[in-house]
């Protein structure tokens, strides 16, 4: 049997952009000869669809998109991923499916089982859990089929959720071949633990798996792809491409003899990964939401400068606009480090002094601040200032502003509201000050030129509100305080937790205190691509009112 991984890049809620997408997939398909296309989980809605559910006209539209796939589906099958609403009356209104699409016709369909509940995801809000599955027949094979979350067991996931463990029950039954359809986002190392899933559950049951998952943007979340073949024996005999659209051709032969090994693409570093990531993530954004451009500050930093080579790849240098806002504290290498990146870049690059504007807010609102904490206020305003001339800019020219703030300080809440936080996206947003430098490397390495210099790799990070200043006159150096955030944040450890692997109680008390104080600040920022186990936004659902103590 031969069987055609499909990953592609749905759209949510385009249905009939996803439905022509699919139909040429199993046009592709049938021109390898394959027997059976094989889509993703939600394949023709988009996941994660969230509320979109609630709209008849969405489910409506799945339904009769699946029958009309159906008639494309002669010469060779497709398994479709699709939502319907309950047969029955009781539970919840909504199943998340798969259609077996066969001879013009539906032939079968499957329900999901294992309705995740965690992290960003929220399935049980919206469906109903299926029956207990049984094998496929297809072709003289017994088919496993899952979708997503059903294949994942609690070795994967770190404790049992489920009570139930759907594939198993299915390969009690016997199958030939396991199948799961998947909508699994990408993080940082993910890749590498899902194959081993694979490999463990393949040789636990004597049988090969075939793995498709979607690949794109939508809003916080990205999708890799990274389709595979996993052989009995655990080894993986065929990969897709990540992070682009593949079809991946695998070949099962009878009577259970092993897969000849096929195309195998490499997964990449982890910071390759993380480039490439980002890239999908921003440009997806920026196309769905009807944007063809961007526009953010470039201070000559590490971070700005980061997020204007990532646009620049993403989007194209013609699409990226960048704006100088030097201040009175500016330096003049930090100046002369902007224009030299947007140069190197061949970005759009504006040059717009502040010290007017900086002058005259000093003198209209002197009597006002008086007595209170004018320093801060000061910085703040400087900040605001640049804020709104990119909003300003974004308003009048029709582009997508990036917010270009780490999640090192996002974290402590070292950025100011209306100021640097403002834009639509904040594409490193989950990632740490320290892995910002590796990314910065990465994408100069990638270009196979220094276009971010060697001077913003090596300057002590600054916001330049004040004379001298230094991120670390408030905050201590980042490779202290980025694995104590990572502990506090993404493994989710209490401060003495955090104490007992090694570090100063009152700094990790200090730091901790930050944190939760910048909650009302996260929650009034912009999205960001999500890349770690634990981002600020969907997957992160923290009171802002709250006096827990660590």
């Amino acid at each position: 049997m031969r069987v055609a991984l499909c990953q592609f890049n749905p759209i949510i809620g385009e249905i009939t952009g996803n439905r022509r997408a699919i139909a040429e997939h199993v046009d592709r398909a049938a021109a390898a000869r394959a027997d059976l296309a094989v889509f993703g989980e939600l394949s023709l809605v988009g996941y994660p669809p969230r509320d979109l559910l609630s709209k008849d006209g969405l489910v409506a539209a799945s339904v009769a998109a699946v029958e009309e796939l159906a008639t494309h589906a002669i010469t060779t099958a497709a398994l479709v991923g699709f939502v319907r609403p309950t047969p029955d009356k009781e539970g919840r209104a909504l199943q998340n499916c798969a259609a077996l699409l066969a001879d013009g016709k539906v032939q079968h369909v499957h329900v999901k089982n294992l309705l995740p509940t965690y992290d960003v995801f929220d399935e049980t809000r919206y469906f109903e859990p299926g029956p207990t599955p049984t094998p496929l027949e297809f072709n003289g094979r017994r088919i496993g089929l899952s979708v997503c979350e059903d294949l994942w067991d609690a070795e994967a996931l770190g404790r049992a959720i489920y009570d139930q463990d759907p594939v198993d029950r299915l390969c009690d039954a016997g199958v030939d071949i396991l199948i799961n359809m998947a909508a699994s986002p990408f993080e940082v190392h993910k890749a590498g633990r899902r194959e081993e899933l694979f490999a463990r559950r393949a040789k636990r049951y004597g049988v090969p798996i075939a793995y498709v998952n979607q690949v794109g943007g939508n809003d916080e979340l990205i999708f890799d792809g990274g389709s595979c073949l996993v052989a009995a024996d655990g080894r993986v005999i065929g990969r897709a491409s990540s992070f682009r659209a593949d079809q991946l051709v695998v070949d099962l032969p009878d009577s259970g003899a092993a897969p000849p090994p096929g195309r195998c693409e490499d997964i990449g570093s982890d910071m390759a990964q993380l480039s490439s990531a980002l890239k999908l993530g921003l440009r997806d954004y920026v196309h769905t939401c009807g944007f063809e451009s961007v526009v953010l500050g470039l201070s000559g930093g590490i971070d700005s400068a980061v997020v204007a080579t990532l646009a620049a790849d993403a989007l194209g240098p013609e699409n990226v606009t960048c704006l100088g806002m030097p201040s009175r504290y500016s330096s003049d290498h930090s100046v002369n480090d902007a224009r030299q990146l947007a140069e190197a870049l061949g970005v759009v690059y504006h040059e717009v002094p502040i010290e007017t504007m900086h002058a005259s807010y000093e003198q209209s609102l002197a009597d006002m601040l008086s007595g209170g904490n004018v320093g801060i206020a000061e910085e703040n305003i400087q900040a605001r200032i640049r804020g709104n001339i990119v909003m300003a800019y974004s308003n009048a020219h029709g582009n997508l502003a990036l917010a270009t703030g780490n999640k090192s300080e996002l974290s402590v809440g070292y950025c100011t509201l209306y100021g640097d936080m403002c834009g639509g996206l904040a594409p490193i947003g989950d990632v740490l000050k320290t892995a910002v430098y590796d990314l910065a490397r990465q994408l100069n390495a990638e270009a196979g030129r220094e276009c971010i210099c060697g001077r913003i790799l090596t300057k002590p990070p600054s916001a330049e509100l004040k004379p001298d200043q230094t991120d670390q006159d408030k905050l201590p150096p980042y490779d202290t305080l980025d694995p104590i955030l990572r502990l506090y944040i993404e493994e989710d450890l209490t401060a003495p937790a955090i104490v007992e692997r090694g570090f100063d109680e009152m700094l990790v008390r200090k730091i901790v205190r930050m944190v939760d104080l910048s909650e009302y600040k996260r929650q009034q920022a912009a999205r960001v691509l999500k890349v770690s186990r634990r981002a600020f936004g969907m997957g992160r659902r923290v009171p802002i009112a709250q006096k827990f103590v660590h």
